[in-house]
């Protein structure tokens, strides 16, 4: 990958795109294309097909998807099934026929097995059954690995997957409906925080168990993959390192300097119970995270209060 080589961001707008776009800059890479939602709908295939016939880009990260937390999942799995089989077939296959040299699928954590035994290695995709609350987006994504995998072995296409654990990080979704766990906790908190609030709610008992990455050190991670990896096995993306929810409500306390309690709501699912990836396989090509959760949490509720005067 050339510092002019033609790199299409999907998704460049998103959490993870527009990181990824940050770091291709800060490395010196010059000619990055990107396509709103209004300008190119990615589950339409005649549109996709038209757009790389078109702008015939060399390397593809593939990190635009229909994303949500646990209630917004399990409201409508039909759009989320639906939409990303759509996003990732269209691009996988246009990827393919217009003879992109590289394509990075950007996966998600939730792929592996409710029970899979911890810390969780690449290998246990698909040995148990998945979470409920967002199984068809698991479903979605797992059939994005696949796709690049047969892709691999029927055309030799270079296609390659990383499987990212929470991630969190600036330009995120603070939707307290529709948010992943750690925005709508540092939303919740910062609002108690300005109302004057005694005590926040979170949902379940707290002690459900989570990985948390910030989205920058993910993204260097994936254009390093990008760089230096080629396997058809995908990857995991983490830090190894993990905190129950009521930890990290805690944290985010401490940041935000929220004084109040912390309350349970346990009509409310915890969801997995514990969720750690191995990433053996991720430091074994000589990479490993630089953020700390704290560090990170910081960075993104100044951020968040900058970005919602």
């Amino acid at each position: 990958m050339n510092k002019n080589s033609k790199i299409y961001v999907a998704g460049h707008r998103g959490l993870v795109g527009s990181a990824i776009v940050r770091n291709l800059q800060e490395r010196g890479y010059t000619n990055i294309i990107g396509r709103t939602h209004k300008e190119l709908d990615l589950t339409r295939q005649s549109d996709v097909e038209k757009f790389f016939e078109e702008e015939k880009p060399e390397y593809v990260f593939l990190a635009a998807a229909r994303v949500g937390g646990i209630y917004i999942n399990n409201e409508k799995p039909a759009d989320f099934i639906y939409e990303n089989l759509m996003i990732e077939s269209n691009v996988i296959h246009s990827s393919y026929k217009n003879n992109v040299k590289k394509l990075l699928f950007l996966g998600t954590g939730c792929i592996y097995p409710k029970f899979a035994e911890q810390p969780i290695k690449e290998e246990y995709l698909l040995t148990g059954e998945l979470e409920s609350t967002n199984e068809a987006y698991a479903i979605a994504k797992i059939s994005g690995i696949e796709l690049c995998k047969f892709y691999r072995r029927q055309y030799g296409c270079n296609y390659i997957s990383a499987m990212p654990a929470n991630l969190y990080g600036i330009n995120d979704n603070f939707d307290l409906e529709t948010s992943h766990v750690l925005p709508a906790i540092i939303r919740k908190v910062h609002e108690a925080k300005i109302n004057g609030d005694k005590d926040i709610t979170i949902w379940g008992t707290g002690k459900a168990l989570r990985e948390f990455m910030y989205v920058d050190d993910l993204a260097d991670a994936l254009v390093h993959l990008m760089l230096n990896y080629s396997e058809e096995i995908h990857v995991n993306m983490g830090t190894g390192e993990e905190y129950s929810i009521k930890e990290l409500t805690e944290i985010v306390k401490e940041v935000v300097g929220f004084k109040g309690e912390i309350k349970n709501d346990l009509s409310k699912p915890d969801g997995t119970p514990r969720k750690l990836l191995d990433v053996s396989r991720l430091e074994a090509t000589g990479w490993k995270y630089k953020t700390s959760l704290k560090e990170g949490i910081t960075k993104v509720y100044n951020w968040y209060v900058e970005n919602n005067k």
